[in-house]
């Protein structure tokens, strides 16, 4: 799998591209810092950017058999959106622990789910089993033209905040990541970006100081960056990335309550990460966290209120 880290030209070509279909997203100041609201995006994440951009770039005959992705929930919201905007049939393979909300708003969008466990779908996704399948198949965060779509966030950004030196993104397969850095470096040399996960789950952040592949098993609420390691991502990130942050469980799931009651944003776990990270910067830095996407079942948003009362 041949990955490359986008061109400005080619994140300014998929911005026209995609323009039409997106919301151009706000950003927010808190007290803690400024957040850039992904989860306002029409199926509540950053991932239409580049499931447009990689489905309209593709041979229209080639989309007529449908299209298919795997994910742990935004990238099949945004598969299907795509889709049914495309008047083709969507299928994706999905955890079997997915979020309820975000495979019933899959299936609200007319696609259908093949829901598959942890190892197994990691074992279909890196062994390419896609390749038997009929439908134009769309990589959640390895794909040229889904990272190049991605991209279009950073544009944004450094017109609405020109003064940005920090840009904090939560990292699960490494595509947003990806872009967004390529992107704001080409515009903004001196900005760094910092990649955060949880501590339930810090597969980069090991994986750095392993320096390969490491294996672990999610523990976390942030499913959205339970992504696997890949080989290509591995150099790229290493080569794009500045500085990782790892946040304590603990920690993001009050930030979640948090961000709602304080900020009156909903934000789902992947998607509170940048806010929680804002915290542990240090003082001095124009920080913007990116609040990657907002898909959390309200019963998770119940139980992290009250955890929040009762602490």
């Amino acid at each position: 799998m041949k990955v490359t880290a986008p061109a400005l030209e080619s994140v300014q070509r998929a911005a026209a591209l995609v323009a039409p279909h997106i919301r151009q997203t706000p950003v927010i100041r808190l007290d803690r810092g400024r957040l850039k609201l992904e989860s306002l995006q029409p199926t509540g994440s950053f991932k239409v950017r580049g499931f447009f951009n990689a489905a309209l770039r593709a041979d229209a005959q080639r989309r007529t058999a449908g299209l298919m992705t795997v994910s742990a929930g935004n990238a099949a919201l945004a598969c299907a959106h795509v889709a049914r905007h495309l008047g083709v049939p969507c299928r994706v393979v999905m955890f079997d622990t997915a979020p309820k909300a975000k495979r019933a708003g899959v299936e609200r969008l007319g696609a259908t789910v093949i829901p598959m466990a942890f190892a197994e779908l990691l074992d279909w996704l890196t062994n390419e089993r896609w390749q038997a399948e009929p439908e134009l198949f769309i990589h959640p965060f390895a794909d040229d033209a889904v990272i190049a779509g991605h991209g279009t966030l950073a544009l944004e950004l450094a017109e609405q905040c020109p003064e940005v030196d920090t840009v904090i993104v939560p990292v699960g397969g490494g595509g947003l990541i990806l872009g967004v850095a390529a992107t704001i470096k080409a515009l903004r040399p001196g900005v760094e970006v910092v990649g955060v996960q949880s501590d339930g789950y810090p597969l980069w952040r090991d994986a750095f100081r392993a320096g390969g592949p490491v294996s672990l098993t999610p523990a976390t609420i942030a499913d959205g960056t339970t992504g696997p390691f890949t080989p290509a991502m591995f150099e790229l990130l290493g080569a794009h990335v500045d500085r990782w942050i790892t946040v304590p469980e603990s920690r993001l799931r009050a930030a979640v309550a948090e961000l709602a009651v304080q900020g009156k944003v909903v934000a789902e776990g992947a998607g509170a990460l940048a806010f929680a990270a804002l915290g542990m910067l240090g003082s001095g830095a124009e920080a913007v966290g990116v609040v990657s996407g907002g898909n959390i079942d309200p019963s998770r948003v119940a139980e992290l209120l009250l955890e929040a009362q009762t602490a």
